[in-house]
């Protein structure tokens, strides 16, 4: 089930960005929260609501462009552990998105982090996604 969320919202990320859309709907979990929280905190992200349906909750995320032709924050989002194959790596390991610009999220024992972070407490996991 972690997977699962995690592949919605880097698609539906990945999908409203391609569309140029301000607003995408994603299920409410603990998972799908934690990643959109850090990518509001690195900036990448305008805004993050929740939005009650009924039973289902949902958070809307306001996606962050720029300059006068919507040229979008997240230019790329790629999901790189999938069930058939997890990626895991050791906070040494742990690359460096183009450089540092870039951001790395980890599933640690400690929860979703970045890769900066993990390297900064020594913390290694299981790679997510790729975000730049």
């Amino acid at each position: 089930m972690k997977n699962n969320a995690i592949f919605i919202t880097v698609t539906s990320i990945r999908n409203a960005n391609i569309n140029k859309k301000a607003l995408t709907r994603i299920p409410n979990t603990k998972m799908t929260k934690s990643i959109v929280q850090i990518l509001l905190e690195e900036g990448l992200l305008r805004d993050i609501t929740e939005h009650v349906e009924g039973e289902n909750s949902f958070l809307d995320v306001r996606l962050k462009y720029f300059g006068k032709r919507k040229e979008p924050c997240i230019t790329t989002i790629q999901y790189i552990s999938k069930p058939g194959l997890r990626i895991y790596s050791g906070w040494s390991g742990i690359p460096k998105i183009l450089g540092g610009i870039g951001i790395a999220i980890s599933s640690t024992s400690r929860g979703l982090i970045t890769d900066r972070e993990a390297r900064r407490k020594k913390i290694g996991g299981e790679i997510l996604c790729h975000i730049w």
